[in-house]
């Protein structure tokens, strides 16, 4: 009794160990329902469009010729100003005392002039009465040419020291507009320190940055009228025409962005107004559009799902993307007309796995694609 029950315990331990080691069968994998859509040959054009920044065509920055301690700024950001008007103001007191000393120097070096003019004029009636030599009459000469130039030398001094007192007074160039305030009153400033900037009044500028890769066509449309269509953010009407007028030599070193100023002329923009640049794509014949979820990148390549018709599976195929047009992707090679492209889905899709066409509710299915004559693999 006992050697039986340990022969059917050793049964079922066998037939657990076998049950245990025993794999289950793969389930099939499901056949997915894929959007598709069948390559044609077509045209593709469009437009680029750049983010870009209404600005002044000349915009200074103004600062003050001589140190000092601003004392009074009467305008703000923002202020339209005139030719003339006074912008900001230094403490003119040191300079007035040094005007003051050389207004002193240039009386002081009159007197000494008048003097030797004198002196001069004595010397040459008793030259003539023959009291002198000839050789006392040129030391006095000479002592009058160099009060001359002494009283020349104090009067340049001083129009100097005028001069420097004048330059407390920082006077607008050009009328224009504040569009940046540097400095406040009670800063002490070094000559050439920034205080304000002015955009001149006239013709506008259309900025904008454009990459690399375009910085070539960009510098081909300088010079042609109407290149560049400008709309304004916030306004409706019609694009405002501009012609490209400079491209940038050097790339901005942070961004590494070409910056392009485009010419709108003296239209009713206004500074600082935000717009968008649009520059036309000349229009290429015999090439594929797709949308863009059909492209997905592998390997470091743009890549779409192929519809095999004959087996309905679908293979990875490398194209060559041209750019786009709109919300679709250009295909520049890599397929050919006939064949049937997954647009939706293709992060879920295989290698091999088996699809089939999906239909709209109450629509037919589209019937497979014939094999395109030579495939692009």
């Amino acid at each position: 009794m006992r050697l039986h029950l340990l022969s059917v315990a050793a049964g079922a331990l066998s037939l657990a160990l076998l049950a245990a080691c025993s794999r289950p069968e793969p389930e099939a994998e499901p056949i997915r329902a894929v959007r598709t859509t069948v390559i044609a040959a077509g045209s593709a054009g469009g437009s680029v469009d750049y983010a870009a920044e209404v600005r002044a065509r000349t915009e200074s920055r103004l600062s003050f010729q001589v140190p000092g301690k601003i004392t009074r700024r009467p305008v703000d950001l923002g202020d339209t100003v005139k030719r003339g008007q006074l912008l900001a103001q230094l403490d003119p007191q040191d300079l007035r005392l040094g005007e003051a000393a050389a207004q002193a120097a240039v009386r002081a070096a009159q007197v000494n002039y008048d003097l030797a003019a004198a002196d001069l004029k004595r010397y040459r009636e008793l030259k003539a009465q023959g009291f002198i030599s000839g050789a006392e009459l040129e030391r006095r000469e000479t002592a009058t040419q160099a009060a001359q130039a002494q009283l020349e030398q104090a009067r340049a001094q001083a129009g100097v020291q005028g001069n420097q007192r004048a330059y407390t007074a920082l006077l607008a160039d050009a009328p224009g507009v504040i569009t940046s305030v540097d400095a406040e009153p009670g800063t002490v400033v070094a000559a050439g320190t920034p205080v304000l900037r002015l955009a001149h009044d006239g013709p506008r500028d259309v900025v904008f940055s454009v990459p690399e890769d375009r910085l070539n066509g960009m510098r081909a449309l300088m010079g042609k009228a109407g290149a560049v269509q400008v709309s304004l953010w916030g306004q409706e009407g019609k694009p405002i025409p501009a012609t490209v007028r400079e491209v940038a030599a050097a790339a901005d070193p942070v961004t590494r962005t070409f910056l392009v100023k485009a010419d709108v002329g003296s239209t009713g923009v206004r500074l600082g107004q935000t717009a968008t640049a649009s520059i036309a794509l000349p229009r290429v014949e015999g090439v594929t559009k797709l949308p863009l979820s059909a492209v997905f990148e592998e390997q470091g390549r743009s890549t779409v799902w192929v519809v095999e018709p004959g087996t309905m599976t679908v293979r990875a195929q490398p194209v060559q993307v041209g750019g786009a047009d709109g919300k679709d992707v250009v295909i520049a090679g890599g397929l050919q007309p006939g064949q049937r492209v997954v647009t939706a889905g293709v992060h879920v899709l295989t290698p091999g796995q088996k699809v089939t066409l999906y239909a709209e509710p109450g629509a037919p299915v589209p019937p497979p694609a014939a094999p395109a004559a030579s495939a692009a693999r």
